[in-house]
């Protein structure tokens, strides 16, 4: 991993974010992966809606696996990772961490696939994006 390799993207909990003791709502998590995932993609030039509307493509999450390690609670802030481990033709794998501090709070692996905006059949991640993003395909 180089230093530019993991996005970080920060967030505050809220009320809405929280079950009725205070701790985050486990399926919150993907919500907060998915921000994150976006941010990282606008950090590097990428406009989730330029996509879709100029070249017909964008991402569905084909595939999630995540790991609660300790509990996030109302108004912590949260530093939410992004890394991409492998790319492919259409589709990448993604490690992302939610962390408080120096604290590990969620891990997951997630599998997006790039897809076409009308058939939702699987089209390749667009050759600038892969450039951008400074991954290559496996």
């Amino acid at each position: 991993m180089t230093p530019d390799s993991t996005f970080a993207h920060t967030l505050r909990i809220y009320w809405e974010d929280t079950d009725a003791g205070g701790v985050v709502f486990y399926a919150n998590y993907l919500k907060f992966f998915e921000r994150a995932r976006t941010e990282w993609l606008r950090a590097r030039g990428f406009e989730q809606e330029t996509l879709r509307a100029n070249q017909r493509v964008m991402f569905v999450v084909a595939d999630t696996r995540v790991r609660y390690l300790r509990p996030a609670r109302l108004d912590d802030q949260l530093r939410v990772t992004v890394e991409v481990r492998e790319a492919g033709r259409a589709s990448m794998d993604i490690a992302q961490v939610a962390w408080r501090g120096g604290e590990r709070l969620a891990e997951g692996e997630i599998r997006i696939g790039c897809v076409d905006t009308d058939s939702f059949k699987p089209r390749r991640i667009p050759a600038e994006l892969l450039e951008g993003l400074a991954v290559g395909p496996r």
